[in-house]
């Protein structure tokens, strides 16, 4: 795991994004097609802008959640809908985005044929990754019902995840899913979360801190 410490917020947001578009561009270099994960939430908003606007074959990159909640694209949690208003706009608007929501009344019902985008689209190029103060990552969380399949070496691309701090079910990438990207980057802000990364490094095990799990060849891009 690799620590980069930055002065402000808006400098960490702009360098991560050009290290992104560098890594997609040199995986275009030599391969067909490229393939992005990145978190919901708000906090890499800044991180989408500033791609959104890059020069990139975009219409050679597959775009998908690292997480979804299982909610409708016009519910005000929809991370789809953030991400189609945010990154999916300007010159990235010619990317494929890869769902993970399917409309159906539970994540189960649409699993197989969700999976299966996500298989075509993989390994994974790059992925983005958030942080809890709780330390889960994705929807990994501390407690969920399906976190020892999902962080299983054996687990499939894809699970349905309920956890209690979650307010709905989830669809989430899995543990061998996000190692297996060429390369990976944990954005976190804060001192709380920068305490929750250094509980975690010294957790027994990554079922009671998640993030555990995809630390290793980790890059972590912090500022206060």
């Amino acid at each position: 795991m690799k620590l980069v410490e930055y002065a402000d917020r808006d400098m960490m947001m702009l360098d991560l994004a050009d290290k992104i578009a560098s890594e997609l561009s040199r995986a275009l270099d030599h391969q067909d097609r490229a393939a992005l994960a990145v978190p919901g939430g708000t906090t890499p908003g800044p991180v989408f802008d500033a791609l959104s606007g890059v020069d990139l074959d975009w219409a050679r990159v597959d775009v998908m959640l690292t997480d979804e909640r299982w909610v409708p694209e016009d519910h005000p949690r929809s991370n789809t809908a953030l991400l189609k208003s945010r990154l999916l706009v300007d010159k990235a608007a010619e990317a494929r985005l890869i769902p993970l929501f399917g409309g159906s009344a539970a994540p189960e019902d649409c699993l197989t044929t969700l999976t299966k985008g996500v298989q075509d689209a993989m390994p994974l190029s790059v992925v983005l990754l958030g942080m809890g103060e709780d330390m889960h990552t994705a929807s990994l969380f501390p407690g969920a019902d399906r976190l020892s399949d999902a962080l299983s070496a054996k687990a499939p691309a894809l699970l349905p995840m309920r956890a209690p701090g979650a307010e709905e079910p989830r669809m989430t990438l899995t543990a061998p899913v996000l190692n297996g990207a060429m390369s990976k980057h944990l954005l976190i802000m804060g001192d709380g979360k920068r305490n929750a990364l250094a509980a975690a490094i010294d957790a027994d095990d990554a079922f009671d801190a998640p993030i555990k799990a995809v630390l290793t060849d980790m890059t972590v891009h912090w500022a206060a």
